[in-house]
């Protein structure tokens, strides 16, 4: 019974991480979108700056929120844990610049829609990554 119970509360516990990293998620994307389309309809900047600027903005937020909020890690931030959360989200701005501008230059698509769409890419790499190497202890603990 006690194998019964345990695997019950394995997929609360999954669903419940996963909907804390979406609402982080609409928490970065909130922050970012604010962030480019200040910059990019309110001072005028490149769209390529401003999704770098904006996009490091999400980042601070995310590692706080994420670390401390959604994978509940109890211990110490250290260099090691901010370089993968700094390599998973390269490869994710990688991905969402790769979708923005191709939306953008090779479509012809506003800079906004081409925004809209590159979260979708981002998201995934994000919640990918940190789940199995970023925060992966974290994440283990509250699943058992």
């Amino acid at each position: 019974m006690g194998n019964l119970s345990k695997a019950a509360v394995q997929p609360q516990g999954k669903i419940k991480q996963l909907a804390k990293f979406a609402t982080v998620g609409v928490m970065n994307t909130a922050v970012d979108f604010v962030v480019f389309t200040t910059l990019v309809y309110g001072l005028g900047a490149a769209s390529a700056l401003a999704q770098t600027i904006s996009y490091l903005c999400g980042f601070l937020n995310s590692y706080v929120m994420n670390r401390k909020w959604t994978f509940r890690s109890e211990k110490r931030a250290n260099a090691g844990e901010v370089a993968r959360f700094a390599v998973v989200n390269a490869v994710s701005f990688g991905v969402s610049m790769a979708i923005l501008l191709g939306l953008e230059k090779g479509l012809g698509w506003s800079p906004l829609a081409g925004k809209i769409v590159s979260v979708v890419g981002s998201l995934a790499v994000n919640y990918i990554g940190s789940k199995l190497w970023v925060f992966r202890e974290s994440a283990r603990n509250q699943e058992v």
